[in-house]
C-alpha cells in the first residue's frame, strides 16, 4: 500500500499525521516535501539522491529512529536537481521491500504533489477547521479524484470540538463536504512536544486522546485497504 498524506495548505499537520500513521501502520514514511522538508532528518542518501539518481530508495530509507524513514534533503539544488518522474518508482521499491509507504506531501497543487498522488493506492486529506485550510483541501480532493487517490480519510487537525461547516459543526456536515470518514484530532501539546523529540505522539504518548485520534485514523486507513 502505497498512502500519500496531503492536504493544499501548509501548516495543517500533515507532517505530524503521516509520521504518525506511519509508526502505527507499521511503514516507511517518505518526506515527499522537496523543498520544505519537515520530518526527522539523517545522515547518508536522502530523497533529493533518490531522484536525482545518485541512490536508490531502498538504500536510503533509515530504519534507526523511531519511525523508518526515507528522509530529505534541505538544499535548494538538491530540489532543483530532482526528477519528479522517478517519484512513482521509487515509491514502489519502497513498497516492495516494506510493504506500506506513507508519503508526506508538499502544500500546493503542483507537481510534487501530482506525483505521489499518482503513485498512491489511497490519500488522507488534512486539515484544520479554518476555512482557506478546509478551501485548499476540497481543491485537493479535487486533485485526487482526477488522479484516482481514493480518499481513506480526512484529518481534521487541531480540533476544539466547537467547529462549524455552514453552520453546521456535526461530524456528518464535514463527512458530506468531503465525501469521506472524517476523524477529528484534538489539539495538545504533546503532540508537538513529541515531534520536536522525533517520535509520534502515538509512541510518545500512546494514552492521550490525540494519540487515540490518530489509531482511529489509521484503522480507517486499513479499513479502506481491504
Amino acid at each position: 500500500m502505497i498512502l500519500a498524506v496531503c492536504g493544499g495548505k501548509g501548516g495543517v499537520g500533515k507532517s505530524t499525521t503521516a509520521f504518525n500513521l506511519a509508526a502505527l501502520l507499521d511503514a516507511v514514511v517518505v518526506d515527499g516535501d522537496l523543498a520544505m522538508a519537515d520530518l526527522p532528518t539523517a545522515r547518508g542518501p536522502d530523497f533529493h539522491d533518490v531522484l536525482a539518481s545518485r541512490a536508490t530508495a531502498v538504500e536510503a530509507v533509515r530504519e534507526d529512529g523511531a519511525v523508518r524513514i526515507l528522509p530529505c534533503g534541505r538544499s535548494l539544488g538538491g530540489a532543483r536537481a530532482c526528477d519528479l518522474g522517478r517519484i512513482a518508482d521509487a515509491l514502489a521499491a519502497v513498497e516492495d521491500e516494506y510493504g506500506a509507504v506513507v508519503v508526506d506531501c508538499p502544500a500546493g497543487l503542483n507537481a510534487a504533489v501530482g506525483a505521489p498522488l499518482a503513485a498512491a493506492d489511497a490519500c488522507v486529506l488534512v486539515t484544520t477547521p479554518a476555512p482557506p485550510a478546509l478551501a485548499d483541501a476540497l481543491r485537493t480532493r479535487e486533485l485526487a479524484r482526477e488522479l484516482d487517490a481514493g480518499l481513506a480519510a480526512v484529518a481534521l487537525n487541531r480540533t476544539s470540538g466547537r467547529e462549524t461547516v455552514e453552520g453546521d459543526g456535526s461530524k456528518g456536515a464535514y463527512e458530506r463536504t468531503f465525501g469521506g470518514p472524517v476523524v477529528r484530532i484534538p489539539e495538545r501539546r504533546a503532540v508537538a512536544t513529541a515531534g520536536g523529540r522525533g517520535v509520534p505522539v502515538a509512541l510518545s504518548h500512546p494514552g492521550s486522546d490525540a494519540s487515540g485520534a490518530f489509531r482511529r485514523l489509521a484503522a480507517r486507513v486499513q479499513s479502506s485497504a481491504r
